[in-house]
């Protein structure tokens, strides 16, 4: 689950079946007892019609809680006056330590969580272009880059176009962030 509205779309499931959901969060949902086969297989079905999965490998749920955690990071940019670093944010957040989780996520995905950090504070980046309501320089600042020249030419590596193409329409749609 990486939004709000996956939070929604997961508690409406549990709900319509009768589970007890203790929690439901990004990437998590707790539920208050054991569930059986069927209810698992059931669960299971109704969560991939919505394009989710159940994950029951402790790996794959680490890359998880790090994407989940990233997200996160990106909304903390935003807000804070003075950031975290990365590693900090990602460990504290997490109760692990960032080089084991470091190195699970480039096993598991194949990129490391600096490279995923990118895409998705490029994403974000897209989506205040969108908007037009954010100078370049601004969401420079927003997001903790060093500066414009460095964020344009990130951007231009990840997108393989310039901000000015991209704001003319001769980009490619937004992704969304399961998809990034």
């Amino acid at each position: 689950m990486v939004c709000p509205r996956c939070v929604a779309s997961v508690s409406e499931v549990t709900s319509q079946m009768n589970l007890p959901a203790k929690q439901v969060e990004l990437g998590f949902v707790e539920i208050d007892r054991k569930l059986s086969e069927d209810e698992i297989n059931l669960l299971s079905d109704k969560l991939q019609k919505k394009g989710f999965e159940l994950i029951f490998d402790r790996e794959t749920e680490l890359v998880n809680l790090v994407k989940t955690t990233l997200i996160s990071f990106v909304d903390h940019l935003i807000e804070a006056d003075y950031p975290q670093k990365l590693s900090h944010f990602v460990s504290e957040k997490t109760n692990y330590n960032y080089s084991y989780l470091s190195k699970i996520f480039s096993e598991q995905t194949g990129m490391t969580i600096e490279t995923y950090l990118i895409r998705l504070k490029i994403e974000r980046v897209k989506e205040m272009l969108n908007f037009r309501k954010w100078t370049l320089s601004e969401i420079a600042w927003t997001l903790n880059y060093s500066s414009v020249q460095y964020l344009s030419n990130q951007f231009k590596k990840v997108t393989g176009m310039t901000v000015t193409e991209y704001l003319e329409g001769k980009g490619l749609p937004r992704k969304t962030l399961d998809q990034i």
